[in-house]
């Protein structure tokens, strides 16, 4: 019997499967955009919120950071929610609060109410990404996983790219609360469509919360992910930011004796024992680090270190998005060309080599470089997401497909956040701020952050370098005659 099948009757659920098959990719995408694209399109308009709020412009930190805690807390549970109550009502309960939340933030009055709306939005998005990946994973067969997953990917990789631009242009002609308004008729057409056409994946037998667990583990993510949000804004002492990560170190060294002794933990650590988990897990966190300061580092370089527009300076990043929408129709055939163990290390190297053209870029170079550059980057980056977020379920059981799934989701957030922090530390570290007014020195700066960061994103290839040719082989078919 699977443990996993719709909860509707038997005709019913065909009906659903077979619509789930041709919407679902475009309903997690739709998920995947407005949780994307909400990470971004507010940091633009924190000066003009921060002025109609009658608050400082630091005052915002808290804004940014609240969802940034909330995902932290709540991503550990959405794979036993859906397990316990359905991946449907789950996934659209999650667009529903989400909604609701960006409603609330728009009409919100004052600095607390929209940091409260905001934890609200937090809740929703926790949710939303997990398991909607989760649901993609128990409807496709393993064969197909490639072809669905780099297409659901784009959308996540377009967001933070339209994010700037569109919300500089929401703010010089519109309303700062637009922003959080263009969240509702994409959510109620989200919800209408996630309960007429998602399959309700439901697990029979789901075991209790692990409420030990996730109250040491929530609280020392979201402590963690606290320090590295202020970091670097001299709020905290140095004696404050370690004596925060020592207790955030503590909770989590707490969870992970715990989870050693527990039956039914809120993380399955035991499916790092899976080589294709953990290089997918561990070699995607590392390579996340280098990559994801690349949207913090690139807005600085071409508005303050070239003189262009916040708009001009988005629709520079725009071939990114261009590419990974083209590269989509190549990956399953790229996979079974290859394999992932050489995909992996080969596709990791240049990304690394990408980073350091990205130091090559100055007042002389001519746009159709700059252009190309960003083209070609976004080409090879959608085929590292593409293969990292396919090779977690390579080896994983169907019942462990919601663990793998949240302990995923929760590495990718810890990842982005140290991926920000990390280009934070290094653009501090090569730019003090008394040079930001002298571009040549601020370019250099910038370059040299980004050889830093390209040498941080080779590293993962350690990582992937224990994986073997034929791994990954129930995703991609491969047709390998011997194993590495």
């Amino acid at each position: 019997m699977d443990p996993f099948r719709p909860t509707q009757p038997a005709p019913r659920a065909e009906v659903l499967m077979s619509s789930a098959r041709n919407l679902l990719p475009w309903l997690v995408a739709v998920a995947f955009f407005m949780e994307s694209l909400d990470t971004t399109i507010l940091n633009t308009a924190v000066p003009v919120i921060a002025e109609a709020l009658s608050v400082t412009p630091l005052a915002m930190k808290a804004v940014l950071a609240s969802y940034t805690l909330a995902l932290a807390i709540f991503i550990p549970i959405s794979g036993w929610m859906a397990d316990r109550f359905g991946t449907r009502h789950v996934f659209a309960s999650a667009i529903g609060i989400f909604t609701l939340g960006s409603l609330l933030c728009g009409i919100s009055t004052n600095i607390h109410e929209l940091v409260f709306c905001r934890v609200l939005q937090g809740c929703g998005g926790a949710m939303m990404v997990p398991v909607g990946r989760l649901t993609l994973v128990r409807t496709f067969a393993k064969h197909e996983l490639v072809r669905v997953m780099s297409f659901v990917s784009i959308p996540a990789l377009i967001g933070p790219m339209l994010g700037p631009v569109a919300g500089g242009l929401i703010v010089d002609y519109l309303h700062w609360r637009i922003i959080f308004f263009l969240n509702i008729p994409i959510g109620l057409l989200g919800l209408v469509m996630v309960y007429l056409h998602l399959p309700n994946y439901r697990e029979q037998n789901t075991p209790r919360l692990d409420v030990l667990g996730l109250i040491l583990f929530g609280s020392g993510v979201a402590l963690l992910s606290y320090v590295l949000e202020v970091f670097g804004d001299h709020t905290l002492s140095i004696r404050e930011i370690v004596s925060l990560l020592a207790i955030s170190s503590a909770l989590l060294a707490g969870y992970w004796l715990h989870a050693k002794e527990t039956p039914s933990p809120l993380l399955r650590l035991a499916l790092f024992r899976l080589r294709t988990f953990r290089a997918a897990v561990g070699g995607g966190f590392i390579t996340r680090l280098g990559i994801g300061g690349v949207p913090f580092l690139l807005p600085l370089l071409y508005q303050i270190g070239l003189g262009y527009t916040p708009v001009e300076s988005g629709l520079l990043i725009m071939p990114q998005a261009i590419a990974a929408m083209l590269i989509n129709v190549c990956m399953t055939r790229l996979l079974n060309r290859f394999g992932y163990r050489y995909i992996l290390i080969s596709n990791t190297v240049i990304i690394g080599i990408m980073l350091v053209l990205f130091a090559t870029i100055g007042l002389r170079t001519p746009l159709w470089a700059i252009v190309l550059l960003a083209f070609l980057y976004g080409a090879f980056s959608t085929v590292q997401y593409t293969s990292m977020n396919t090779l977690v379920y390579a080896d994983v059981a169907e019942d462990d497909t919601s663990a793998a799934s949240t302990i995923f989701a929760t590495m990718q957030q810890m990842a982005l956040s140290f991926g920000v922090a990390i280009a934070g530390l290094a653009t501090a570290f090569f730019l003090p701020e008394h040079i930001w007014s002298d571009p040549v020195v601020f370019i250099h700066g910038i370059h040299e952050a980004f050889v830093a960061l390209g040498i941080l994103t080779v590293v993962s290839t350690v990582v992937f370098r224990n994986l073997r040719r034929r791994d990954g082989l129930s995703i991609s078919r491969q047709k390998l005659v011997h194993a590495g």
